[in-house]
């Protein structure tokens, strides 16, 4: 049995695994990309060569730590299970952590853990629109993928839309890598942005560097339209154009276009939380459901702590802090640093992340959910792209009695396809919230294991038809 698992090997995955390790700790880490780094620090892949910039920089600097802590990093594993671990406070019958993960050969490998840190990142956040399942509209996040793992382009003539820094760091990478841009449809108004700026003032660093990539943009003569939304994408089975209009309403304009990257925020990835039964709450400026914790990552869950913006959204400059606090903790917990040794250690990581959250925080209000985006969806559009649910289909099981997201998702099989309701959980909740009175009275799903989608094979291993037990005839 090993002290500390960590899930997730983005910026506060690798820092809590880092922490751990480096005092003492049998630590492992699990991600399911072939290298640590997460999102904003993805790493290209091996003998692939890219450009360094800041992001790759500091992602390289966390990963050379990490190499260097003794950690197990087990990189290519998809954790599809959780469970076991204590209800009660510590003790010493207080029963381990299991973590299932599949290996890149398709086995599955069983971990046992006395303290389990969740670094699961997020999803994004698309609300529908009409044509959001044409083949050349894909997310932001996805689109960052593409440019950072391969330097491949979306398209050759693109539209970038919606909310937060993300939106502009695409836009200009995009235009870096030789495309045109055809448009950045923003939702936040500039008065928005300018009223962010006292605290981005926290963390000059990235302020400098968004501008730069603003600055990129006007030079190039890209077309900046805030206070805008995409109000349909359209096309003969590919995409062609979209259609763009204010958001307080007005005339529209058409934008001809082969890609549009669309994001409409982040939302944390609590399934593992959720399943543990670990108590939530709804914070619609961190990316909306996010896990109760206190001051150092703790949950409501004895040795189980949650860091970076899978506990709330709270930008990549903050992760590496939260990600130590959430270790710090865990080796307190376990013993196995006192607490004076704990007290003076986390001074540096909290201090840090308090600095660079309000940065962070200014970024995840710019990015919160726009209920208005979500009214204007035509009954008709597809929510559940998996199942094929449409607006007209969830608000008529409302209607009907699902006055919660697990009857929601009972009567319509929404979030039950592969991506569990990743995609279209929040458009679906905040259509349920607007009829029931809000996010809470809507809840969540109950997160269940697989965590993620898993071949029936895998699972069964070498379990065969002819294992199933055959009851011999009942005596007459």
């Amino acid at each position: 049995m090993i002290d500390v698992a960590v899930i997730g090997a983005g910026p506060a995955g690798m820092a809590a695994a880092t922490e751990a390790a480096q005092r003492g700790a049998s630590v492992v880490v699990f991600d399911e990309s072939p290298a640590p780094g997460g999102q904003v620090y993805r790493a290209p892949p091996a003998g692939y060569a890219m450009p360094a910039d800041p992001d790759r920089l500091e992602g390289d600097a966390l990963r050379a730590a990490l190499a260097a802590s003794g950690a197990v990093v087990k990189t290519g594993h998809r954790v599809w299970g959780v469970g076991g671990g204590p209800l009660v406070p510590l003790g010493e019958d207080a029963a381990p952590f299991r973590i299932d993960a599949l290996a890149p050969d398709g086995s599955n490998s069983v971990t046992e853990a006395r303290a389990l840190v969740l670094a699961t990142g997020t999803h994004e956040r698309i609300i529908p629109f009409p044509g959001w399942t044409l083949p050349g509209v894909l997310g932001l996040a996805a689109a960052t993928i593409l440019l950072k793992a391969n330097g491949v382009l979306p398209g050759r003539r693109v539209v970038v839309a919606g909310a937060g820094p993300l939106l502009y760091a695409v836009a200009a990478k995009v235009a870096k890598a030789g495309a045109t841009v055809a448009a950045v449809v923003d939702l936040a108004a500039t008065s928005e942005w300018l009223a962010a700026l006292p605290a981005l003032m926290a963390r000059p660093d990235l302020l400098t560097r968004g501008a730069a990539w603003r600055a990129s943009l006007t030079l190039k003569g890209v077309p900046i339209l805030p206070a805008h939304r995409i109000v349909a994408a359209e096309g003969d089975k590919v995409l062609r154009r979209v259609r763009v209009a204010p958001l307080g309403g007005g005339e529209e304009r058409v934008i001809d276009c082969d890609a549009l990257t669309i994001g409409h925020g982040l939302v944390p990835a609590t399934e593992a939380t959720r399943a543990f039964r670990a108590a939530h709450r709804y914070e619609a400026t961190a990316g909306g459901w996010v896990p109760v914790l206190d001051e150092d990552r703790r949950t409501s869950i004895a040795r189980l702590y949650a860091c970076g913006d899978g506990s709330g959204v709270r930008g990549a400059a903050a992760a590496p802090a939260s990600g130590r606090l959430a270790a710090l903790a865990a080796l307190r917990d376990l013993g196995l640093i006192d607490s004076t040794t704990h007290a003076t250690a986390r001074s540096a990581p909290a201090a840090n992340f308090a600095r660079a959250a309000r940065a962070g925080g200014a970024m995840a209000r710019m990015m919160a959910l726009r209920p208005a985006l979500v009214a204007a969806i035509p009954p008709d559009t597809i929510i559940c792209r998996c199942e094929g649910v449409t607006r007209a289909q969830i608000e008529a099981a409302v209607t009907d009695g699902a006055t919660a997201m697990n009857q929601v998702k009972q009567f319509t099989r929404c979030g039950m396809g592969p991506c569990q309701g990743r995609m279209c959980g929040e458009a679906a909740a905040e259509l349920v919230a607007a009829k029931v009175g809000g996010r809470e009275k809507a809840g969540f799903a109950t997160g269940r294991v697989p965590l993620r989608p898993v071949a029936m094979d895998a699972l069964l291993g070498d379990f065969d038809y002819a294992d199933i037990p055959v009851p011999r005839p009942a005596p007459i």
